[in-house]
């Protein structure tokens, strides 16, 4: 698993040691994915905005493109939400994601039977990742509806 923890010098280095440029933009654009994983680029925006005034929101999503094929961000899209960033990279974990607020919460690898991870027929495709998104009603959302 990726580390979470991030400096603004070790962003740098991160992202230089992915073999991109580092400038201010992406700088600030991985530390707001730190500071606010599961956000959309339009609240990353938002935080990056504050650190680097003069950052256009193409900018983030650009960066935000560059960091997904690089790996150092993960995109993850829930069904009728927009695209949504974290850190977490590389361990297959999954998302529990509430019908209500929209609220999204890491889940690490699924326990027990797991019939979703594999499938019946593989079509010839060699598996390599498989994608769970777990809906339901987060406790605050639960609590506000009695």
């Amino acid at each position: 698993m990726t580390s979470l923890r991030s400096t603004a010098h070790d962003a740098g280095e991160r992202i230089r040691s992915a073999g991109l440029r580092v400038t201010d933009s992406r700088r600030a654009v991985l530390d707001a994915v730190r500071e606010r994983p599961h956000a959309s680029a339009d609240e990353l925006f938002t935080l990056v905005a504050r650190t680097v005034p003069n950052t256009s929101l193409q900018s983030v999503y650009n960066a935000l493109g560059d960091f997904v094929e690089a790996g150092l961000v993960r995109r993850i899209e829930p069904a009728g939400r927009p695209g949504l960033f974290e850190l977490r990279v590389d361990d297959n974990h999954h998302h529990l994601v509430c019908a209500e607020c929209g609220a999204v919460e890491d889940v690490d690898c699924t326990v027990g039977a797991a019939p979703c991870l594999t499938p019946s027929d593989a079509h010839g495709y060699a598996v390599s990742v498989a994608e769970v998104t777990f809906w339901g009603v987060c406790p605050a959302c639960a609590a506000a509806s009695r």
